[in-house]
């Protein structure tokens, strides 16, 4: 990205990888205070269990090397079915043990090609309320954190990737909390979180939104 909105300048990658050290222990003390019913409720993401969902966030640190051709190739080379295949194996270890390593590993960069810190940063708080929503916990998430994963979300980097193609075409997204907007056309409009939820797929959202291109954006989601 080139361009902040609102006149906020966009975070450094030395900032970005101080959000992600972040958001990574603050995933790490969440898992650890979870039961193991908590553990196993699905989660906001697809067909992922809570668990899943975290061991997600870790795979990266937690896969052996020798995991990723097999995974892959039985994956039809597909890095998403390959990346939740690896959720899933990576799930099998006990939650102290995930938590431990999203811990010990809070500082270590790690740049998926094209979405980079940006994406990292996205994915955490994403996947954050993919697990607390349904468990019904507090997101407490930070303004310039959700301002900087909104900006990336509008950015062409992220489709295909985050965000579905020819999803905010038309649409123009406001984040009445923290006084951000993006695009042009019928307005959808709502706090940060559900905004940036609603981008990145999250149906459940849908009724905490308002504006003239809300039933546009369900119409979208819902196909």
């Amino acid at each position: 990205m080139t361009a902040s909105s609102g006149g906020v300048p966009v975070p450094t990658a030395t900032e970005l990888m101080a959000m992600i050290s972040d958001e990574r222990r603050r995933a790490a003390d969440l898992v650890d205070t979870l039961t193991p019913a908590q553990l196993d409720t699905p989660s906001l993401c697809g067909a992922w269990t809570v668990r899943q969902v975290a061991a997600h966030l870790v795979a990266p640190f937690a896969a052996r090397r020798r995991w990723f051709l097999p995974i892959l190739l039985r994956s039809r080379l597909n890095l998403h079915e390959a990346n939740a295949r690896l959720a899933e194996m990576v799930a099998r270890r006990p939650a102290d043990q995930i938590a431990a390593l999203l811990r010990a590993n809070a500082e270590t960069p790690y740049r998926v090609p094209r979405v980079g810190y940006f994406g990292q940063l996205t994915d955490l708080q994403v996947h954050g309320q993919d697990i607390r929503r349904p468990l019904g916990l507090p997101h407490e998430l930070r303004p310039d954190r959700l301002r900087t994963s909104l900006d990336f979300l509008v950015d062409r980097r992220a489709l295909g990737f985050f965000v579905s193609r020819g999803l905010t075409t038309g649409l123009r997204f406001e984040a009445t909390d923290i006084g951000w907007a993006s695009g042009a056309g019928r307005v959808v409009r709502g706090e940060a979180e559900a905004v940036m939820l609603a981008l990145t797929g999250r149906r459940v959202v849908l009724a905490e939104l308002s504006g003239d291109g809300v039933p546009v954006l369900r119409d979208r989601l819902t196909r």
